[in-house]
């Protein structure tokens, strides 16, 4: 099937703020579609290819391989069986790789994918009821999962049906935009006509918002390339709900809803929940011209740009919750920057620049894309990460799949739009966003403009952009200048390079250097361009040291290393199979930088002179050393490792590697399952450091837990100290335990208590330590009361 001419128009209709603004307001830029840009450099093209070749069949295999596919069949009476899967929105991992094999059929057209996608297509229609509604679990009464979505339909917030559907709208726009065809957009419509009808301000109307937040954002990209306004006031209608508590619901911080959006003022709770809400509430109060709304959503944005961004890019500190810690919380080896955060992140950040005009939501998008988004795909593209800390101790690894499986998909649909974020336009201005080896026809007006890129960003500054079919008419180029290259790693304080530079960079046009100022953060070129105009920009490409705010305590007495766009960290792989947090290198250490081929698929690493603190029979000593620095986003495709971004710069925040003992032998377990930290060695500063891996019992409050070191063969024990957590959190606080006590394994395998006459100790900032009869044992365990309403938990235990 060739792909139809609408494609250019239609993908421009659905993603362009087309209102037109009052006077003294900025008018929304159009976006320019990614299938007007295509790439052919050495940096993007490839990944853009894997994720078509690998990332996308793959991710279609396991929605195949683990019944995803089969619910469907199952809610349309296709098949006979059971509902598959453990969570509520498992059905939008189908919608989500459908979503991304459709920009990727727009992009580069494949008949057996196309008929592929038809085949999908049929079952989804297959499992969609009669009036419209769609989630499989439900239709499929799936008794598992009652705990999600309650007695049926929209019974619960937290049910995802809402989730589900927009994911389901953003697949059918992205289907129909590739191939004129409208079976998806109908299951869609049909399905937003129910979703319509059920909830709003009327009476008899269901009065929530929409629980886990996505569906503002489709709402209004199903208005766009429908033209029906009952879409994007539904949008308008989730948006206004958020924190109302309307008809009783309750207020949580999780979900943004603990108070209306016009007065949020800090980034809490979910924070892939907070992306998609803002980029919803950016896209209605631009349509609507809202500005309560648009002042929100920059509200927020500060919060996060001047308080908790990650220098990658990421956001969300937090496991527990999946989400936001408090102001300047930049823990490192428990970051959690989900791969689904940073894309949100890129997303809101997009929109934002689309009303405002201003580069400083391009340099987060440019820092999140090279580092946080794609730091979440392997290189092979069929691996991915959940999380994405900023530091590894052996204890972090890619997995082609997961239970909860929101990223690879994410990724998926993500990986092919890209060359849509390099351009944008006004009625006389085209902007340069992003640089990458490719050709471009940008419709401008009623024409269309040819412009090439020649490059080799981002490991070279140098950029070429030759006008390859000026406009008939004079036509402003706005190019972004990054804030990297004027000495501001982030639109805020919360980083700064450590020195800043002289060298500038220098726009020419035909040879001719050009003397020209930025305004927020763009030069402006304004001439009548000629068949082969060449504007030569140069950007200095120096290795730039990156010192964290004071207030973020966990980055303080260390350096990040960033080149360009690209934030670097250290991985064993490249330097002997070490410990890694033993090395420091102060700030002067001069830094060489160098591209190899070889490589990692081909990349820069830095190599430069540091010092190791070893210890040996409780002495510490330093000795020279050598440090490889690696892109951030590479890491972890050799395997588990050793990792850190943040290097230490002085011997005195260096950790030296700690001795075997017999809690670093033992494996633990705990009643509430995983049990990480406990005996990771790293030593705590108070009990609410929480930068390296420590334990907590997740979910659980006021019950009786236990927490066990096994051995494999027995071991004489006669001393315990433990390290207690105390952390405020939405979803339950970790306080000490309201009692506690030890027990051993005895010969008979039977849990008995030690003797001691000791207290067990429950006191903050300290090891409460218990001496006791000595015993021989193969296991030992912490029997903790939690206190009434709280959780709890424990940062470092150790044995002797």
């Amino acid at each position: 099937m060739k792909i139809r001419h609408l494609i250019y128009s239609s993908i421009l209709t659905l993603l362009a703020f087309s209102c037109t603004s009052k006077e003294g307001r900025k008018e929304p830029l159009t976006p320019v579609p990614f299938t007007s840009v295509k790439f052919t450099d050495s940096f993007w093209a490839p990944k853009i290819e894997t994720n078509r070749t690998v990332s996308i069949p793959s991710a279609f295999g396991k929605c195949e391989e683990t019944g995803r596919l089969d619910n469907f069949a199952l809610a349309g009476g296709l098949i006979e069986g059971e509902h598959q899967g453990d969570f509520p929105f498992d059905d939008t991992d189908i919608y989500k790789v459908l979503e991304g094999a459709s920009y990727s059929l727009a992009a580069q057209y494949d008949a057996d994918l196309d008929h592929y996608l038809d085949s999908v297509i049929t079952l989804i229609a297959a499992g969609q009821e009669d009036d419209g509604y769609l989630t499989t679990c439900v239709t499929n009464k799936c008794e598992r999962l009652t705990g999600w979505y309650g007695k049926g339909r929209w019974d619960r917030l937290n049910s995802h049906e809402l989730y589900n559907s927009g994911h389901l709208y953003e697949a059918a726009v992205a289907h129909y935009q590739a191939t004129g065809k409208r079976s998806l957009l109908d299951i869609a419509i049909k399905n937003a006509n129910l979703v319509n009808e059920e909830f709003g301000p009327n009476e008899g109307q269901k009065h929530v918002p929409s629980g886990h937040p996505i569906i503002e954002m489709a709402l209004v990209k199903l208005y766009r390339v429908t033209n029906d306004k009952k879409y994007l006031d539904l949008a308008h209608y989730f948006v206004e709900e958020t924190g109302r508590g309307t008809d009783g619901h309750k207020l949580n911080a999780y979900s943004q809803d603990h108070k209306p959006i016009v007065e949020q003022e800090e980034a809490v709770g979910h924070a892939v929940r907070l992306g998609y809400m803002y980029s919803g509430v950016t896209d209605v109060a631009s349509l609507l011209h809202d500005q309560h709304l648009m002042e929100a959503t920059k509200r927020v944005w500060d919060n996060v740009v001047t308080k908790k961004l990650y220098i990658t890019g990421g956001i969300g500190s937090r496991a527990q919750g999946e989400g936001f810690g408090p102001n300047y919380e930049l823990n490192n080896m428990t970051s959690y920057c989900e791969t689904c955060a940073s894309i949100s992140n890129v997303y809101w950040n997009y929109r934002l620049f689309l009303n405002e005009h201003d580069a400083k939501y391009y340099d987060v998008l440019e820092r999140t894309l090279y580092n946080g988004v794609i730091s979440g795909v392997s290189l092979s593209g069929d691996k991915f990460f959940y999380d994405n800390p900023l530091e590894s101790a052996h204890n972090h690894d890619r997995a082609p799949w997961f239970g909860c499986a929101c990223c690879p998909g994410n990724i998926t649909r993500f990986m092919a739009s890209v060359p849509g974020y390099m351009y944008a336009t006004d009625k006389h201005t085209v902007y340069v966003n992003l640089f990458a080896q490719s050709t471009a026809k940008i419709p401008f007006g009623d024409e269309t403009v040819g412009i090439s890129q020649e490059t080799k960003y981002p490991w070279e500054g140098k950029v070429n952009i030759t006008i390859d079919e000026p406009s008939s008419t004079k036509m402003e180029l706005k190019i972004r200048i990054p804030g990297w290259a004027h000495n501001q790693p982030v639109p805020s304080d919360l980083y700064h390079f450590a020195k800043e530079i002289k060298d500038a960079y220098t726009i020419s046009i035909n040879g001719k250097k050009q003397s020209v100022k930025t305004n927020e953060g763009y030069v402006v070129l304004d001439t009548t361009w000629k068949p082969g105009d060449k504007i030569t920009i140069n950007f200095p490409m120096p290795v730039r040291k990156v010192i964290a705010n004071e207030k973020a305590t966990y980055d303080q007495g260390k350096i990040a290393y960033q080149r360009g766009p690209v934030v670097f960290c250290f991985e064993d792989k490249d330097n002997n199979d070490g410990f890694m947090f033993n090395n420091y290198a102060p700030e002067d250490a001069e830094v060489t930088d160098e591209f190899d081929a070889s490589l990692l698929g081909g990349v820069v690493k830095l190599t430069m002179g540091a010092n190791q603190v070893t210890s040996k029979d409780g002495k510490e000593s330093t000795e020279p050393t050598e440090l490889t620095a690696i892109p951030y986003y590479a890491w972890n495709n050799r395997g588990t490792s050793n990792m850190l971004v943040w290097l230490p710069d002085n011997k005195q925040t260096a950790i030296a590697k700690p001795a075997a003992s017999l809690a670093s032998k033992a494996t633990p377990e705990a009643s509430s399952g995983w049990a990480p930290g406990l005996n990771d060695g790293f030593e705590p500063k108070n009990s609410g450091d929480v930068d390296k891996s420590y334990f907590y019992w997740w979910l659980k409050e006021g019950s009786e837990e236990t927490v066990d070191y096994v051995f494999e063969s027995p071991v004489t024990i006669a001393q315990s100290s433990v390290y207690w957590l105390n952390m405020d959190h939405y979803d339950g606080n970790y306080r000490v335990p309201e009692h506690w006590s030890l027990l051993y394994k005895n010969k008979a395998g039977e849990w008995a208590d030690v003797e001691t006459s000791d207290e067990y100790g429950v006191a903050l900032d300290q090891y409460n330590t218990v001496n006791f009869k000595p015993v021989k044992t193969t296991a030992i365990r912490i029997k903790a009361q939690l206190q009434e309403g709280e959780s709890g938990g424990i940062l470092e235990w150790k044995i002797k």
